[in-house]
C-alpha cells in the first residue's frame, strides 16, 4: 500500500528480516519474537522524496494521521504492529 518493493528476504521469504526500498529510501527490516509491543519506524526523505512520497499518499488513499516525535510527523493509521512515521517537511540537522 505505501509503495514499497522487497529487495530480499531472508531463508527464501521465511526468514525474521528483510529489506525494502522506494525512490532511493533502503530499509532493513527485523522481526524478533521477543519483542511484543509496537515498533516505531522513521524514514527521512529528502526534498523530492518526500514530495513524491506525499503525493501517492493522496492517491493511494493511504490513511495517515497527523502527529509528533520531536517535530511533526506524517504517521500511517494502518493497523499495523509498527508505527510508520514520516517528515512533514524536510528537516535540517
Amino acid at each position: 500500500m505505501l509503495g514499497f518493493e522487497k529487495s530480499w528476504h531472508e531463508g527464501d521469504g521465511a526468514g525474521g528480516s528483510a529489506q525494502v526500498h522506494r525512490a532511493g529510501c533502503e530499509i532493513i527490516l527485523c522481526e524478533d519474537a521477543t519483542r511484543t509491543d509496537k515498533a516505531r519506524l522513521f524514514v527521512a526523505l529528502n526534498v523530492d522524496g518526500l514530495a513524491a512520497f506525499r503525493r501517492e499518499i493522496v492517491e493511494r488513499s493511504v490513511p495517515t494521521e497527523k502527529s509528533w516525535w520531536g517535530y511533526d510527523v506524517i504517521r500511517s493509521s494502518i493497523p499495523t504492529e509498527t508505527n510508520c512515521c514520516f517528515p512533514r517537511q524536510v528537516v535540517q540537522p
